[in-house]
């Protein structure tokens, strides 16, 4: 096992945020929506979601469906 020089561990503490990261984090969770309004928006982004799939499902099925060809008559 290597051991590790005050220097490595000194580079290995430092943080380029100083610190700011986890006041960061506390902010952005102040500043986004509540629980409340978090789980709405999943569930309205699951229902648009769906409502693609539906569109494109039809499309789908509108290209794939085989076309007639009208009816044979017998002519006299």
């Amino acid at each position: 096992m290597k051991k590790q020089t005050k220097s490595e561990g000194a580079r290995a503490s430092a943080c380029i945020c100083r610190g700011a990261g986890p006041a960061l984090s506390e902010l952005l969770q102040r500043l986004g929506p509540p629980e409340a309004a978090r789980a709405h928006f999943e569930t309205a982004r699951l229902e648009f979601l769906k409502g693609l799939r539906a569109v494109l499902d039809a499309r789908i099925d509108r290209h794939t469906k085989a076309r007639t060809r009208g009816q044979a008559i017998k002519v006299e």
